[in-house]
């Protein structure tokens, strides 16, 4: 289907003027046409052509000296410019002022012209649907909410966003520190460039190293071909490294060096490569705490913490959980092709009151379920399968003689992460025991329940 615009054409001599008009409306286009610059620029306003075609040459005001005055006026619309035939040099200076294109007055000059005010079209669409395409991304990884807590927020990523400096962002789990790191990067001048997440925890502690830098071919057994790291797959951009907290200490040593030089070397490999990447860090443990027992680097704590961006937990924002709730039912809405309006009497009462353990996710989570089961338009209270929030603790169970020590183990980590309303962080730093530790543990369990599942549909 070939593109449909608003033209403006340009040209002193009638008959070709017309003829040009009449081509172009053949073709479905809406025309505008002057007989000489001032009266075109007379015409302008930004957005109201998406192409204009002028003559170079014409009394008054040439057609260079008219793209000068049309660009001053609306700089992004494409501008035409027919030359006499043979005039390069003339259509080459149009090129340098922002000339589209030019199109040579000869026999073909019609054909010419069909051609190429269609490729201009479709080159302004796709510059035009491009430019929606990132303001969509950016509003997508906008922050929901205009309380006190996350203005604040807001405001501090704004000021941060067009810096290069190193970014470390705190919160317990759930609270949206994906979505600050990608709206830090939307709104820098790095948004054209990747953004690249790779999470610490899940990097198996042999390949870290290969991961972050990349290795040559031959570097290790298993290293059959070359391979970039995240590092360098995200020069030009943002690079988030999540839970940066369970990086072995080994690990961070060299992640220190990358961000002191700028440069990292592969695996195996002797050259240095040069990376231009703004690294922004996640953790929802408290690096402080893991430098004062050794786990962490004070020299690189220092490095990432140069800017530090804390997000609330819900149950400190209580008055963006009606505008939260109102922008998950329209997603939830909009992806299942639903039409549920809000909530019943009761409902956003009972969300307000409830302690949210899992924050911003655990309320998403809550809005789908309660969006899909719904029958009505209104989500009634009983579609929530919490109770609000009292201050109680019910005991999954008590340890017993003759249990194993493996069920007493699954028992204490079951109470223990109730005690702490489900924050997996603060149930390992009760038990002493790793994130990873904790969460293959529960791994394990999941997976012994699935063992003995009578094969029954979930």
């Amino acid at each position: 289907m070939k593109e449909k615009g608003r033209i403006l054409v340009v040209d002193d001599n009638e008959l070709f003027r017309d003829s040009i008009v009449e081509t172009l409306r053949r073709l479905g286009h809406e025309i505008e046409a002057a007989a000489d610059g001032p009266s075109a620029c007379a015409l302008m306003a930004p957005g109201k052509f998406d192409l204009v075609i002028s003559d170079m040459k014409m009394p008054g005001m040439s057609g260079i000296e008219l793209l000068e005055q049309v660009k001053k006026i609306d700089p992004d619309i494409p501008f035409l410019i027919i030359t006499a035939y043979g005039a390069i040099e003339t259509a080459v200076e149009a090129m340098k002022k922002g000339a589209f294109d030019f199109i040579q007055k000869s026999d073909s000059l019609i054909r010419e012209l069909e051609m190429t005010v269609e490729r201009t079209l479709g080159y302004q669409r796709l510059v035009r649907e491009n430019r929606q395409l990132k303001t969509a991304l950016r509003n997508r990884w906008q922050f929901i909410g205009s309380g006190t807590a996350m203005d604040a927020v807001k405001t501090l990523i704004a000021s941060v966003a067009e810096s290069r400096s190193t970014v470390l962002i705190t919160g317990e789990s759930g609270t949206g520190k994906e979505l600050a790191a990608r709206s830090i990067h939307f709104q820098s001048r790095r948004s054209n460039g990747p953004f690249v997440k790779i999470n610490c925890a899940a990097l198996p502690e042999g390949l870290i190293e290969s991961e972050l830098f990349g290795h040559e071919k031959g570097a290790f057994t298993g290293a059959i071909k070359q391979r970039k790291g995240m590092f360098e797959a995200a020069s030009g951009g943002t690079l988030l490294l999540d839970e940066i907290s369970e990086m072995p200490l080994a690990a961070q040593a060299k992640l220190l060096r990358v961000l002191q030089e700028r440069e990292v070397h592969k695996v195996g490999g002797e050259e240095t490569i040069e990376v231009d990447v703004r690294v922004i860090a996640t953790t929802n443990r408290s690096l402080e705490a893991e430098v004062a027992a050794g786990r962490f680097r004070d020299d690189l704590y220092y490095r990432l913490n140069v800017i530090r961006v804390e997000l609330p937990p819900l149950r400190e924002r209580i008055d963006d959980i009606p505008e939260l709730a109102a922008f998950f039912i329209r997603h939830f809405n909009e992806e299942n092709g639903f039409s549920v309006t809000g909530m019943a009497d009761g409902g956003m009462e009972q969300l307000c009151r409830y302690r949210w353990p899992g924050n911003v996710r655990e309320l998403e989570n809550t809005i789908e379920r309660a969006v899909v089961l719904t029958r009505t338009n209104l989500i009634a209270p009983r579609m929530f399968s919490f109770r609000p929030y009292s201050g109680g603790r019910q005991s999954p169970g008590t340890i017993q003689a003759g249990m194993t020590v493996a069920e007493a183990e699954k028992l204490l980590i079951y109470r223990t992460l109730e005690s702490c309303q489900q924050n997996r962080t603060r149930a390992a730093e009760m038990l002493g025991i790793s994130i990873r530790t904790l969460r293959n543990k529960l791994n394990e369990y999941e997976t012994g329940l699935r063992d003995t599942d009578d094969g029954s549909p979930e």
